[in-house]
């Protein structure tokens, strides 16, 4: 038998080992960060920190966070999935003719081995059109990501009010 006091702070350093940070100090225009812990193992160590989804009345909108991958070989992240909309693509933002514009992303999201891979209002996106319901700030949203020869990666972003870069994400876009 274990000491009280030593089962007590060894209930307390597994409490505070997962669960959600938020930095006290965002940088102007963009949303507090949020860090998040896959609620399902992830395929060769893949994880998402600050995962938020932009927040709208009605069609369109879009997710972002940083794919992380702690593992020794790149990580594919080939489509993902939510309950707030039927259909939900991985997205990049690209010039073409002169402007900017949205397209579903070839390949996947690649997270190289011991790297990140951005996913940020002005490029690569998880793009959600046909939204079912208003996504307010603070809302909760669940995200499926199908990993490539690994598990899915299950999460959920915060809903944050978010008025930088030119993306509208409203129908009549080029994408």
């Amino acid at each position: 038998m274990f000491p009280r006091h030593v089962l007590a702070f060894g209930c307390l350093l597994a409490l505070t080992a997962c669960g959600v940070q938020q930095s006290s100090t965002p940088a102007a225009g963009a949303p507090a960060q949020v860090t998040a812990q896959a609620t399902a193992p992830a395929g060769a160590g893949l994880s998402i920190t600050d995962p938020w989804v932009k927040t709208t009345k009605k069609g369109m909108t879009a997710a972002f966070g940083v794919l992380v991958n702690d593992s020794d070989t790149e990580v594919t992240v080939v489509s993902a999935t939510s309950s707030l909309s039927p259909t939900v693509e991985l997205h990049e933002v690209v010039e073409s003719g002169g402007k900017m514009v949205m397209r579903a992303k070839e390949g996947g999201f690649v997270v190289p081995a011991h790297g990140t891979h951005p996913l940020e209002p002005g490029g690569d996106h998880i793009m959600l059109m046909g939204v079912t319901e208003e996504v307010k700030p603070g809302a909760r949203i669940p995200f499926t990501l199908t990993v490539k020869d690994g598990q899915p990666l299950e999460f959920t972003a915060v809903g944050k009010d978010f008025a930088g870069g030119k993306e509208d994400y409203q129908p009549g876009m080029d994408h």
